[in-house]
């Protein structure tokens, strides 16, 4: 039995202004790196073991994925498909405007000039299940975006549109996945 686990990256400058960043590649804010090198900390102090931390080459994932290496010694590349999924016109908008939320419900919208969810899922199921089969049986940490987080609790767990949509990850979290007990 294997482990994947997924951390969603620091706080970012439009996370503090609530705003959707998607594919805007937004740095993260200076409680961003205070969080992603707590994050860090735990991690090496919970004792969890992987070999490789793959992260979104978007720098607030990437920022994140530095610190939580140089803490725990794992060394991390980027992976482009785990870069945020592209929210089109809503990307500096509002994050909690009731519009864009009912539109996640709406998997083929590619929010003019976006990525659908469909496509996200595709990208992010492909990589999973290369992950999932590695001929070297490495354990991965996946450092990325609450997007793709909602895309690989999906891979794992059953879910409505509804639940989908309205996943929900803080800054940092530290989730912990099974390959295999789907």
């Amino acid at each position: 039995m294997r482990y994947l686990y997924f951390v969603r990256h620091g706080q970012s400058v439009w996370n503090a202004e609530n705003k959707i960043c998607g594919a805007v590649d937004i740095p993260l804010s200076a409680q961003g790196h205070l969080q992603a090198q707590e994050t860090g900390r735990r991690i090496l102090e919970s004792g969890i073991s992987f070999d490789e931390i793959l992260s979104s080459p978007l720098q607030r994932a990437a920022e994140t994925a530095r610190h939580i290496s140089e803490m725990t010694g794992v060394p991390m590349r980027t992976e482009a498909r785990l870069t945020e999924q592209a929210f089109g016109r809503y990307e500096g908008a509002p994050r909690d405007s009731e519009e864009f939320q009912l539109s996640k419900e709406h998997f083929a919208d590619r929010y003019d000039g976006g990525e659908s969810m469909l496509h996200l899922a595709q990208r992010v199921y492909n990589l999973l299940d290369e992950l999932k089969h590695d001929p070297e049986g490495k354990t991965y940490m996946l450092v990325a975006h609450k997007g793709i987080g909602r895309a690989v609790n999906s891979y794992f767990y059953s879910m409505t549109n509804r639940e989908y949509a309205r996943f929900r990850m803080e800054n940092c979290s530290v989730l912990t996945y099974t390959f295999g007990e789907q």
